[in-house]
Order: structure tokens, then sequence, then C-alpha cells
């Protein structure tokens, strides 16, 4: 029995060891296999492709791509021209190689892109088959100078405020229907359906593809979707005008993204630019983003759906990227339900997005968003915030001056834990940190250091615990407070630098406000240090120089 004991003793020592020294770090970065291939070529003009812009080329590439893989492998080259066609399906060993100038243009004909069962937020979901596809696949790879352009804009509706009276004049001439106000443009009769009638292509219990022929119009392929494939590479290639999502890797494993462009316009709904989800072992480097939604994202399911799945999103490093127009920079969720961690990004810079760093989540997806790491991150002109953690995503957050209800937290509550913030600089935003979890989950353990964020207005931290704040320059225009806090707990303020402006440091409310410990800090210069509304009280703050 004592022997028994021993063992089971080391085992454990042994594994808590082995644990210790697997945790990624900055000095210890996560890495992602690349697929390599054999030399053979496949030339799709050797299958009758026609690089006229006119001819449909959908049979003579899915050719070439099948024999490529049934001899082992290589290259299916696409040289310069425009090559017109339906969708494609990806095969193992195969690298699509696209030569500068070549278009690979995919057809507006709705007809050539049949009803698939796919993924839509984690859920099963009827949609047209996307333009680009693999399946099940292992070493495969998209490269090379040319261009991926899905005809978005022969699926998307639009409203006429996102357009320039040219540019709607432009899209009445193109065919296509009006909503009954005249403000909402429509490709065609199936998607106004679907739209009017909120329909979607969720597939509910006993029902068929068949079921949403109605309103097939309206369920938009992502651009390019690779689910569960193994040792992926996309690299050096522009993917441009998706019809909802850009580039979706879905349950992949070592995923490189290296030196991509990928654009959309700003008023394509849902035409985020990545959305990594539940992939493992991910690479995204030197990528350029300028699209309609989220640029960067990280997601893994939604709701029950993606907690029963239960595949994090994990070991990923972002470097040496730029997002330009985007709902956000660098985004996690809203749909997380797997959890995400260990999450490294650096050496990044996000102009013009709508937020920068953003983190998303709300009651019902559950998930751990945990172990993430941002350092180097430089930001211009950001419409919202610069770095924004939020558990009410498209929920209601209660009204200014009251609080949530607390209910009990369970497998549906989310959790934003254990982050890092380091060395970041944004030259203008309406907000420079922005904080809030739920009364039942606090958003917690978050490190931020050595940032100076020039902005309207400072900092809102609510609903969270553990919270470092490390040489943090906040120099908001809108002066007072520099810093509100609320129903927040255990937080250290280290070396704050604020505007000259500014006659009061924290607005400190509610009762449950407590153990806030500034220091190092020169608070001579204000007026008042706290103040202190509903509740809140002076012992909520300790101050030492």
């Amino acid at each position: 029995m004592i022997i028994k004991k021993t063992f089971q003793f080391l085992v454990l020592a042994l594994l808590a060891h082995t644990q210790v020294h697997a945790q990624y770090s900055w000095d210890n970065l996560p890495t992602a296999q690349v697929p390599t291939f054999k030399n053979d070529t496949f030339n799709i003009k050797k299958y009758g492709a026609i690089a006229d812009g006119i001819t449909l080329n959908t049979n003579s590439i899915n050719k070439a791509i099948d024999d490529c893989c049934k001899k082992g492998g290589g290259v299916v080259l696409i040289q310069e021209g425009i090559w017109l066609t339906g969708p494609i399906a990806l095969k193992s060993n195969v690298n699509l190689h696209l030569n500068a100038a070549a278009i690979l243009q995919f057809t507006k004909d709705f007809n050539q892109f049949p009803l698939v069962e796919g993924n839509y937020e984690g859920a099963r979901s009827a949609r047209n088959q996307s333009p680009i596809s693999g399946d099940h696949l292992e070493n495969i790879a998209i490269t090379g100078k040319g261009i991926v352009d899905g005809n978005g804009d022969a699926w998307r509706m639009v409203g006429r405020d996102r357009l320039t009276e040219s540019e709607w004049k432009k899209k009445l001439a193109s065919g296509g229907l009006v909503s009954a106000d005249g403000n909402t443009w429509y490709p065609s009769a199936k998607t106004k359906k679907a739209h009017e009638e909120k329909l979607n292509g969720i597939i509910a219990p006993g029902k068929t593809l068949k079921d949403y022929e109605a309103i097939k119009d309206y369920l938009r392929p992502n651009l390019v979707v690779l689910n569960d494939c193994k040792k992926v590479l996309l690299e050096d290639v522009t993917f441009q005008n998706s019809p909802a999502w850009n580039l979706h890797p879905l349950m992949c494993e070592d995923l490189t993204l290296k030196n991509l462009t990928v654009k959309n316009p700003e008023y394509a709904q849902n035409g985020d630019g990545v959305d990594v989800e539940s992939c493992k072992n991910v690479l995204i480097d030197g990528c350029t983003f300028d699209v309609g939604d989220d640029g960067i994202c990280i997601k893994s399911g939604r709701d029950e759906e993606g907690r029963k799945r239960g595949k994090p999103t994990e070991n990923m490093v972002v470097r040496n990227s730029t997002v330009y127009k985007a709902h956000g920079g660098f985004v996690i969720g809203s749909e997380m339900s797997g959890g995400a961690k260990n999450i490294f990004v650096y050496s990044c810079s996000f102009i013009g997005t709508d937020k920068g760093l953003r983190f998303k989540t709300a009651r019902g997806r559950g998930g751990v968003v945990e172990n993430i790491y941002c350092k180097n991150i430089f930001m211009k002109d950001i419409v919202h915030e610069a770095i924004y953690f939020d558990m009410y995503y498209f929920t209601a957050p209660p009204k200014k001056g009251e609080r949530a209800e607390a209910v009990e937290a369970n497998i549906t509550t989310p959790q934003f834990r254990n982050f890092e913030i380091s060395n970041i600089v944004c030259d203008g935003a309406d907000k420079g940190i922005f904080m809030r979890g739920l009364p039942e989950m606090a958003v917690k353990n978050i490190s931020i250091s050595n940032v100076l964020l020039s902005t309207e207005k400072g900092a809102e931290i609510i609903e969270s615990s553990d919270i470092k704040l490390s040489n943090v320059t906040l120099l908001s225009k809108k002066t007072d407070p520099v810093i509100h806090v609320e129903n927040s707990k255990d937080i250290t303020i280290d070396a704050l630098k604020y505007s000259p402006a500014s006659t009061l440091l924290f607005n400190i409310y509610g009762a449950d406000s407590k153990d806030i410990n500034l220091r190092n800090t020169d608070a001579s210069k204000v007026k008042t240090v706290a103040s202190f509304v509903k509740g809140a009280n002076a012992k909520a703050i300790t101050v030492v120089n």
C-alpha cells in the first residue's frame, strides 16, 4: 500500500512538473507546423480552363485539384488572368497557387452554389457552399500573389445610408429589389423574404436542406471555410469581397496565415477578416485587414453547441499585422463558449478600427477566456474604446445609476480572466479602457502596464476584480473623472499619469467598491482625489505615495 501511494505521489508530482514547463510564455511561444508539398505542378489550363472572365471554370479547376490529390499531391497552378468559377473544393496534399496578376473570380450566379449543411456561430445551419472549402483534410495551402474575389456585393443586401448617392443608383441599376420604405436594397426576392420575415438558416429538428430553398440567397457563404483540417497554410494571397466572413478555419490544427491581405467594403455586414474558431496551434503573421466587421477574431462556438463541442481556440500567436477599418482590431468573442487560452498578440497596429483590443461575451455563453497576452500594440483614430472588455454584448446592460441583479453562476456563465496587456500606445479614441463584468462573475486578474492612451475619456472599471494598472498614462480630454470605478474591488493603480487639466481622479460608485490602492502617483495636481457615490465611502481607497 505504501509503495502504491508513493508511486501515485510521484506520478502526480511529475504531471505537475510537466504542466508547469508546458505552460506557454513570451519565452516559449506556441508554434504551428507547416505543410510541405511535392514539386509536381498541375496547370488548370491543361484541364480546359480559360482566363477570359466569362468562361465558367469550375469543373476544370476541381478536376486539376482531384488529379493532384490522387497522384500524391503537389501544386495546382493558376496563372495570370481572370478565372471565373463556381465553388472549389480543396483536397489533401494540394497547394492551390495563384501567380501574380491571377484573379480567381467567383461567379455571381447563386445557382452555382448548392445548399450544404454548414456551421453558423457554432450551430448547424443551411448555407450556400463556400467558394473555397475543405473538410477533414491534411497538408493543404492557398499561396501566391494573386487575388481571390468572392463577388460578395452580389450577395449582400445594403442600406441606402451606407452608400453614396451614385453608389446607390448603381446598385438599383444592377437589378434586385428595394424595401417598401426605399431604404434597403436586396439582391433577390429570397433575400428580401428572409430579412423581412426574420428567418434564418439554423437547421431545426426534422428539417432538411430543401426546407430552406425559399430563403437560399439570404444564406450567404463565408469565402473560405476549412473544417477539421491539419497543417494548413494561407500565404501571400489577397482575399477580398466575401459574401459573409472572409476566412473561417474551424476546428483546424497547425494553421498558418502569413502575409495575407484581407479586404471588404466598410458596409459589408458580417464581413469579418478572419474568424479562427476552435483551432489549435495557430500563427497569424504579417497580415493586413481592412474589412466590414471584426478584423482578427477568435471564436469557439456559441452557447450550448459551443460548450458541447468543448474545443477552445488555443496556442496562438498573432504578430506583425495591421488592421484598418474593422469593428475590432484583435477580438475574442462573442461566440467563445468553448473557451480560448494561451494567445499571444504583439507588434500590431490598428488604424481607424471601431475598437482596438475587443473582448466580448454575454450571459448564456459560458466558456473561459484566459491566459491572453498582448504587447506592443499601436493604435490611431480608434472610434470607441482602445481596450474593451464587456459581458453584455448584444444584451441590455443595466441603466445608468442601476445595478443588474446577480444570478447564480453556472456553466452558462462566461469568464474573462488572466490577461496581461502591456506597451500600448493609442493616439485618439473615445475611451481608453472599458471593463464591464457581471455581478456574479467579475472580469478578473487583468494587468495593464506601460500604456499611453490619448483619448476623449479615461477609464471605466465596472464589476471587475484583481485589476492592476501600472505606469498607465490617461490623457483624457474630458478630464473628470480620470477613472470611474463601479462595484469593483482589489484594484491597484501604480504610477498613474493624467491630464494636467483633470480635477478629479476617481469616481467611486457602489457599496461593493473596495480595496482600491493608488500608489506612486502625484495627486497634488487635482482638486479632489475621489468622489463617492451610491454607497461607496472613503474607506474604499488607500493612497500611498
